[in-house]
């Protein structure tokens, strides 16, 4: 357990977990094949920096915010616990699209968990990208180095998305993650308006 804390802490030092939200979402819109998303989705969540690390025994963590019709609906954390044959660690940013207000009340409900064979999909802007969803699988790049392959759809009313920001891990997957949704205090909401 030393040796996985260490590992993390080591790994996830340079980068600021800070909520750069606008930032994040800049990133993730730049993409063109990730434009049909942001035009037709209920609602999303966005989580700027996620960090994810193990040895044997592995974990991520990350805050977010949940957005609907555009607008901030509340604040959300994730939360995975991992056993198996893992090795590295790895910060990267994540957007989940939520297709319709089925699936938004069904991530915001604090019981809802990605099941085990759930992957995202990695957007790499100005590189090759590769695909991984088995709802659907896309891939999206920038620059004179790109590959764009993208199949609009969503899987169970959600698609996910990831963009690393450093580290190594050797797999995609999202499996296990588990969401906890807290809802912006009226006060907030109206006085963002």
């Amino acid at each position: 357990m030393r040796k996985l804390l260490l590992l993390l802490l080591i790994t996830f030092h340079p980068f600021s977990f800070a909520d750069n939200y606008d930032g994040t979402l800049d990133v993730f819109e730049s993409s063109p094949d990730l434009k049909p998303y942001f035009d037709n989705a209920y609602g999303y969540a966005v989580f700027p920096t996620v960090g994810r690390g193990g040895i044997v025994v592995g974990g991520s963590y990350g805050k977010g915010q949940v957005y609907e019709n555009g607008q901030v609906a509340g604040h959300v954390s994730l939360a995975k616990l991992s056993i198996g044959f893992q090795l590295g660690a790895q910060v990267f940013s994540e957007i989940i699209f939520l297709q319709d207000k089925r699936a938004f009340d069904e991530f915001i409900s604090n019981r809802f968990e990605f099941d085990a064979s759930a992957s995202a999909v990695v957007v790499v802007l100005g590189a090759q990208a590769q695909a991984g969803t088995a709802g659907s699988s896309a891939s999206a790049a920038l620059g004179s180095v790109s590959t764009n392959q993208v199949e609009y759809g969503y899987n169970k009313g959600m698609a996910v998305f990831l963009h690393s920001l450093g580290g190594l891990m050797y797999e995609a997957s999202i499996g296990g993650q588990k969401f906890k949704y807290k809802p912006l205090e009226k006060n907030a909401q109206t006085q963002g308006l």
